[in-house]
């Protein structure tokens, strides 16, 4: 008999393989191009191996949703559908001809809205309603505390914390309809707190997962980071085992090391400024079972997370 791992998450029990600290994914982090560069991001990501976790920015610009970073693009910058869905397509449509959901969510969709507007949710929304028999989704209950189980599909969309986001994504969806995505709980980023005055929102049917910048573990983040030391790995395993025991899939973003002079569009604040310091923290997330790793060197960081 197939074994399964039982989560309790606000008071329901369920029990689902892929759910909070079952798994440890790359997090492919601005996985789009940018300014027309950098256009082999999603393949990368996609080579790397299933399951994987891809991240998509999104703004709004002359009545369409655009995969940007800034706030301001141009317009001229490729669509969710036409970029990301297209990709994926061969992936999801082999996976569902197959029929093996062992690995369901083959992909982890992380949507990073850049531009709240009413109508750009409305567009985002409708457009997964165009894919939702690929999606992992959950019937709306009346009551937002009480946590329904996911019915698995080869693709699993989260998307941020904005109250504005939960109005249609979850609170205009009627009573029995289907939620098609997730929000993350609102928490703190201060690496002085325990772990269990970090969260100030709470879990439940739709928001189901933690987003957390990576100072949360090491004061001033990446570029103020000294030696990984014991008592960082404790915090870190503090902090996903916390997430874990709410029910909830936790990120940190975004992990990189390089050499100034050889990124490749990435920000600069994300930097360790080493791979071998990257490296060890992929590694020290990976062991404290974090469910996604952000960050913006996918190949080298999937060959760490894989071989854990």
């Amino acid at each position: 008999m197939k074994k399964t791992v039982a989560i309790v998450l606000a008071g329901v029990l369920y029990a689902q393989d892929f759910g909070p600290g079952r798994r440890v994914l790359l997090d492919a982090h601005n996985c789009y191009p940018e300014h027309g560069d950098w256009t082999e991001r999603l393949q990368t990501a996609l080579s790397t191996g299933l399951p994987v976790a891809i991240e998509q920015d999104l703004a709004w610009v002359q009545g369409r949703s655009v995969l940007s970073h800034d706030k301001q693009p141009t317009g001229k910058e490729p669509g969710l559908k036409g970029y990301f869905f297209s990709a994926i397509r061969p992936h999801v449509e082999s996976a569902l001809r197959g029929g093996d959901k062992k690995q369901w969510p083959l992909i982890v969709l992380n949507l990073d809205f850049k531009t709240d507007e009413p109508e750009h949710h409305q567009a985002v929304w409708d457009l997964l309603g165009e894919f939702e028999g690929w999606l992992t989704t959950s019937k709306k209950s009346s009551d937002p505390r009480e946590v329904v189980p996911l019915k698995v599909g080869p693709v699993l969309v989260l998307t941020g914390t904005s109250d504005v986001q939960e109005k249609l994504f979850y609170e205009a969806v009627p009573d029995g309809g289907r939620l098609r995505l997730f929000g993350a709980v609102q928490a703190k980023a201060d690496p002085e707190l325990p772990p269990g005055q970090l969260i100030t929102g709470h879990p439940g049917n739709y928001r189901r997962w933690w987003n957390n910048p990576w100072s949360v573990i090491e004061r001033g983040g990446q570029r103020k980071s000294g030696e990984w030391a014991p008592a960082d790995q404790e915090r870190l395993k503090d902090v996903v085992d916390h997430a874990h025991k709410l029910g909830l899939w936790i990120r940190f973003y975004t992990l990189n090391g390089h050499h100034p002079d050889q990124g490749q569009g990435w920000t600069p604040t994300y930097n360790f400024g080493s791979l071998d310091a990257a490296r060890i923290r992929w590694r020290a997330a990976a062991a404290a079972g974090a469910d996604f790793i952000a960050t913006d060197q996918y190949t080298e960081a999937a060959s760490q997370i894989r071989s854990r």
